[in-house]
């Protein structure tokens, strides 16, 4: 491949797409403990996602006051290149969450790998190994609203009704699902510009070609600013979205939870949030309570210090992961003696299988892509698929289709720790049912339109689909079996989950709009 080329592909693909501090470990002794400086609050909110920026704005709403405490950066000083978030092209020490090289969705192409190493720092995206899975995960204050596509879909109630009933009822298809689209600032795009910019080809041709194969098309909203991308286009302000900036952050256009809930929150002027602070365990005290043991980084990754802080109330929203993983270090050290057996069951993918398709010369995809994606195929009622026609910004014309499917599935697992660690009882076998379902979703495209599979994206020569990561981790805390009604969990109501753990492992869509409102619905409960 001539030299120019493969540098766009290395660079330009990008846009597709630690350990535990030696301080505070199962083995800490009391002395160690009683050694800490600590703090009380009456309400301590952990992490800073969706469900966390609900419960630290609801609270603060109230008059309560809140800590937040975030494990990443605040993500709002420029750096020495006069921007917060750095260039896809050229990843640096804000890119890795405590690493030494990116992990790209897209793993190769042609035969090429595109991850690039970067400096160890405390930076947006993490890439956590579970075992046979891993997950990605945004790292800072937003949580996942700093890096994901801010793809917002209603679930279907069907589904929804089928893997948590205790939810699926009038009130929240009435009233908290569009509750939280308003707060969260959803919006779409403006369907002249979506049909007329060269912006959205990749998405008008794969959006066709599911037409012709008799698929349903949706039109997915976004917290990405619509009207800010068109300026875009104009060339009147700077580009974001249509500058290939998504995984690591994107400078402009996109409204994550920093300037939606968490701002609102904190111009109540009760929310203290303390970022590069890692809630590593939790003990519940005799006196009522509970005391929360801590690291503080620096933006270099390395660990600075130790602290504790007591609460009367917790609410978690670590996420998935992290969540489960607390619940399960603090129950191990004998800190929460009292939680359900259910804690760390119910874990899944969401069903995430990402692949792509090669269209003839006729189905161009365009050398200019948006990194927000806005088309669906809907094929949930007939084949239990979701499938967003994603971004493949190589900076040339590729004639690739990229995709990220969603597939309505019954494959679980289990969080465990194993030597302090957390790990997942998937095998990349129990991938086979949502890959069967996507298959048999575009092999009808395929078959219609003349078109194939890639077979070099995902690490080597012949692979698909991917079974091995995902975007969307949830369960681990399931609503009603590890919680009750209100989201406290059974055994310590006074610890309260508001994030993906309450999901049981799949529920057809992107579930950031999901978690919000149900977060929505636990903080009535707990106010």
């Amino acid at each position: 491949m001539h030299t120019s080329r493969r540098n766009l592909f290395k660079g330009s693909l990008i846009a597709a797409g630690a350990g535990l501090a030696s301080c505070i470990t199962a083995r800490s002794t009391a002395a160690d403990v009683a050694s800490l400086p600590k703090q009380s609050y009456t309400n301590i909110v952990v992490g800073s996602g969706y469900g966390a920026a609900v419960a630290a704005y609801r609270l603060t709403k109230k008059g309560h006051r809140v800590l937040l405490l975030e494990m990443g950066q605040r993500w709002n000083q420029p750096s020495s290149d006069g921007k917060i978030f750095p260039s896809m092209l050229t990843p640096d020490e804000r890119s890795v969450w405590l690493g030494h090289s990116t992990s790209q969705p897209v793993k190769t192409i042609e035969g090429i790998s595109l991850d690039q190493s970067v400096p160890y720092g405390a930076g947006i995206l993490d890439f956590k190994s579970l075992g046979q899975m891993s997950v990605y995960r945004g790292i800072g204050y937003g949580g996942g609203s700093l890096v994901n596509g801010g793809i917002s879909p209603r679930p279907s109630r069907n589904v929804l009704s089928n893997v948590l009933p205790q939810i699926a009822d009038n009130n929240f298809f009435r009233y908290y699902l569009p509750l939280a689209e308003r707060r969260l600032n959803l919006n779409s795009i403006n369907p002249n510009f979506f049909e007329e910019t060269e912006w959205y080809q990749f998405s008008r041709t794969a959006r066709d070609s599911a037409k012709r194969a008799g698929y349903d098309i949706a039109n997915m909203p976004n917290f990405y600013d619509f009207s800010y991308m068109e300026r875009e286009a104009a060339g009147t302000v700077p580009k974001s979205a249509l500058a290939n900036e998504l995984i690591y952050g994107n400078n402009y256009g996109r409204k994550s939870l920093t300037h939606t809930y968490l701002s609102r929150a904190e111009q109540t002027g009760l929310l203290t949030v303390q970022t590069l602070t890692e809630v590593i365990s939790i003990n519940a005290l005799a006196t009522g309570g509970f005391e929360l043991f801590c690291i503080e980084r620096n933006k270099s990754g390395m660990t600075i210090g130790n602290m504790t802080f007591r609460a009367k109330k917790i609410f978690l929203g670590a996420g998935s992961v992290g969540t489960t993983e607390i619940l399960l270090r603090s129950q191990e050290n004998g800190g929460l003696t009292r939680l359900s057996p259910e804690v760390g069951k119910g874990w899944g993918t969401n069903g995430n299988i990402t692949f792509g398709r090669t269209n003839p010369n006729n189905l161009p995809t365009g050398s200019n892509q948006s990194t927000i994606a806005v088309t669906g195929i809907d094929c949930r009622l007939s084949l239990g698929t979701y499938n967003e026609v994603a971004p493949l910004p190589l900076g040339f014309e590729n004639y690739i289709s990229y995709y990220l499917s969603i597939a309505e599935t019954s494959e679980r697992c289990e969080i465990k720790l194993v030597d302090g660690q957390p790990q997942v009882t998937w095998k990349v076998s129990q991938a086979d049912e949502a890959i069967a379902k996507v298959r048999q979703t575009f092999d009808r495209i395929n078959d219609m339109e003349g078109t194939s599979y890639r077979t070099d994206l995902f690490g080597y020569e012949g692979k698909i689909f991917t079974n091995d990561w995902t975007y969307h981790p949830l369960g681990g805390a399931v609503f009603g079996k590890a919680t009750n009604d209100k989201g406290g969990l059974k055994g310590h109501e006074g610890l309260v989950v508001v994030d993906g753990a309450l999901l049981p492992g799949s529920i057809g869509v992107n579930p950031l709009l999901t978690i919000t409102a149900l977060a929505e619905r636990i903080m009535d409960s707990n106010l």
